[in-house]
């Protein structure tokens, strides 16, 4: 494998959404990785911003905080802008229901149509960290 490429393969995709939930509908072969996922409350959805992937839009190493011009510009990776070299979203959700292939889930940020690139189980043992610093200009999500 090249150190500049790799292959990635969706798993499935969100199949609707509709205010804060969402279905995500895996491919039948990746069905049995489900096994065991009601344990959780939480899980982490890795998915591929379908709508932003294209050169330009890869080309992107500084961006506007929230695409608000009246801050500075950051480097792409200080902020959550889709537009970036590898258009890969990152959501925490709640986990709802399953059935079959099919997770029902609650706060997605992904569009219908989204590829899933992964599902991981959310663990705050782990993924959560009390003491975690951000910078001040973070802090207001709501612009």
């Amino acid at each position: 494998m090249s150190e500049s490429a790799a292959t990635v393969r969706f798993i499935g995709h969100v199949k609707e959404r509709e205010d804060q939930i969402s279905v995500i509908e895996l491919s039948e072969e990746y069905c049995l990785g489900l096994l065991g996922i009601e344990e959780y409350s939480h899980l982490i959805i890795l998915y591929w911003m379908h709508l932003v992937d294209n050169e330009g839009q890869r080309g992107t190493l500084y961006c506007y905080p929230r695409r608000d011009r009246r801050s500075e510009p950051r480097g792409v990776f200080t902020c959550r802008n889709p537009s970036r070299p590898n258009p890969i979203g990152l959501t925490v959700v709640e986990f709802m229901e399953l059935d079959g292939c099919k997770l029902r889930v609650k706060g997605l940020d992904a569009f219908e149509g989204s590829p899933i690139v992964d599902i991981k189980s959310y663990s705050p043992l782990s993924d959560a960290y009390s003491d975690a610093k951000i910078p001040d200009w973070s802090w207001d999500l709501k612009k």
